[in-house]
Formats: structure tokens, sequence, C-alpha cells
């Protein structure tokens, strides 16, 4: 494939587009949106979300998460991950440390996320998300992070890939 290859649009929706370049078929956030996805760390405890995620039919256990710019353009990638980490968990951010741009799943996504550390945490709400996002949060020690995954895996809870990074060296 070339790069003159022209990109096109099979389908947009509000928040996804559908593209083809080439033989390629791969799917981009609309209008520009990223993602944020953070790690809130208190007290040796990390704060992790669960909920049910459509496209795999069951629970997800995830590191807290959200769109960036959805809903104001050009909204700085540290206030939307403050936000999402407060609605999702209840826990605010002194500050936020921005680690870098990844890519999940370039085969298949053109979305980037960007990895952020909350830092200062404090217990302001329930979390829980919004419009009937119905989050479960849990805060679980980094000593304990294994088996606490090993323990939802058994249970049918999916694992999102991002996860892998906490178990560090256990994996190795």
């Amino acid at each position: 494939m070339s790069d003159s290859e022209d990109e096109q649009i099979v389908w947009q929706g509000r928040f996804i587009t559908a593209k083809t370049r080439g033989k390629w078929e791969y799917v981009s956030r609309a209008r520009g949106i990223k993602a944020a996805v953070i790690l809130a760390i208190d007290a040796g405890d990390v704060l992790l979300v669960e909920q049910f995620r459509v496209p795999l039919g069951v629970n997800c256990l995830e590191l807290p998460a959200g769109l960036v710019g959805d809903e104001t353009e050009n909204e700085p990638v540290e206030h939307a991950a403050a936000r999402e980490l407060e609605e999702e968990t209840g826990y605010r951010p002194r500050h936020i440390e921005r680690i870098g741009e990844f890519h999940s799943s370039p085969g298949m996504v053109s979305e980037s996320f960007y990895f952020v550390r909350a830092v200062g945490l404090e217990k302001v709400g329930e979390g829980g998300g919004t419009d009937g996002e119905n989050i479960t949060v849990h805060r679980v020690p980094l000593s304990g992070i294994a088996g606490f995954i090993a323990a939802k895996r058994a249970s049918g809870c999916a694992m999102d890939a991002k996860l892998l990074m906490l178990l560090g060296s256990q994996l190795i």
C-alpha cells in the first residue's frame, strides 16, 4: 500500500468512523476525539473500574478512561482525564501528569490514547459514571493485583489489555 492511496469514509457516526484505504478496513474516532487512560494509585492501591461493554457482551475490568474533546473542542487532555476520573471513581486528582500517547490496536483502529497519571487523590464522591454507565469501582492493592485479575477473569469478566502493565515483571 502506498501513502498515495486515498482514505475513504464508509460510514460515520457521532463517535466513530469506518474507513478504507486500499485493501485495509479500519475504524477511527470521529471529529478528532482522543481518549485518556488514567493510572490512579493511592497509598499502594490502584483504582480500577468494571463496566458492561456492549461489543464484548460482558463486564470488562479496566483502568479508568474517557474521551477527550467529545463535548468540548480542543479540550486539554489533563482536564478531560480529571473529569473522567472523578465521574467514574469519585476521586479528584490534585494534578494529572501526561505519560505519553499510545495506540492500542493499530492494525484495526487508528485511535490513540493519552496515558496519564493522577496525583494527589481526594475522595469526593461515589463515582459510578454518568448516563447509566453503572461503573463499579475497585480499589485494589498493587501487591494483590495478579490475584484480583485472575479472580475477575475466572468469574467471566473480560480484561482490558492495558491491565498488563500492572502485572509488570510478574509475566516474565
